[in-house]
């Protein structure tokens, strides 16, 4: 369906300008040095009312701020499935062409709404790994994970919802993908050191980011133990699991009888 044009002139002052409406996902890599700081997005929703009451006129920035403060709200609760442009502008108090005018569709609001989360929390965990040893390290970044579901648990929610099939990037899991990369490669430095074999490296990367991601979505509701009891016992695991890995592992209770198939 191809949007109508929106009233501007029951929401934008003349002369402003709309930004651009074509999203698209940054790198890994990159996420962190493109953010917009998030100080300066919180100064922009404290400019913009929620839409209730009497309507008030706000410039372009303004109002996409509103829309994507009532988006953030509205995925995190219900999920991109069931939230609609309708719900949408109706929470902010406009029309519908005003949403598709912005962004064109639920679809670029959600895909700006991951972006954003997703170079905060990649910034968040990048700046809090700081230490110089492997342990220290991995505390860090859990933390730094924790902290921002802590923080932010409407925009964690919105990561690890499903994403939208059109959407084959710039989710959760595309996410933890990214950080399993980074930690491979300290993984392999490691085991290289202890006499290990490099090539699991990033069997052990997928399972330590995995638990410590899964764990994080779990604690999301519960909030219970504390954060920091919480990441203190997942060092535990990983850490005195890490530490005394065997060179060579095999399984001892399967019967690897069971485990061939003829061809």
């Amino acid at each position: 369906m191809t949007p109508q044009p929106a009233d501007r002139s029951e929401d934008v002052a003349e002369g402003d300008s709309l930004d651009n409406t074509v999203v698209e996902l940054s790198s890994a890599s990159g996420r962190a040095a493109t953010r917009q700081p998030r100080s300066t997005r919180t100064q922009s929703r404290k400019r913009a009312p929620s839409g209730k009451g009497s309507k008030v006129r706000m410039t372009g920035q303004e109002r996409r701020e509103q829309l994507l403060d009532v988006g953030r709200t509205l995925f995190a609760d219900k999920g991109f499935e069931v939230v609609s442009v309708e719900e949408i502008a109706a929470k902010a108090g406009v029309s519908k062409p005003v949403v598709y005018e912005h962004f064109g569709g639920k679809e670029g609001l959600y895909a700006v709404l991951v972006d954003r989360e997703m170079n905060d929390l990649l910034a968040s965990i990048s700046d809090a790994l700081t230490a110089g040893t492997a342990r220290a390290l991995l505390e860090q970044a859990g933390m730094a994970l924790f902290d921002y579901i802590d923080d932010n648990p409407e925009g964690f929610r919105i990561l690890v919802r499903d994403s939208p099939v059109s959407q084959s990037s710039g989710s959760f899991a595309s996410l933890i993908v990214d950080i399993a990369a980074q930690v491979e490669h300290l993984l392999a430095r490691e085991f290289d050191s202890h006499d290990i074999s490099t090539k699991y490296a990033a069997v052990y990367s997928q399972a330590l980011v995995g638990m410590v991601a899964l764990t994080g979505q779990w604690w999301l509701d519960v909030r219970k133990p504390g954060k920091d009891d919480v990441v203190a016992h997942l060092v535990n695991l990983a850490w005195n699991g890490l530490e005394h890995m065997e060179p060579k592992p095999a399984l001892r209770t399967v019967d690897k009888g069971r485990k061939r198939k003829k061809k």
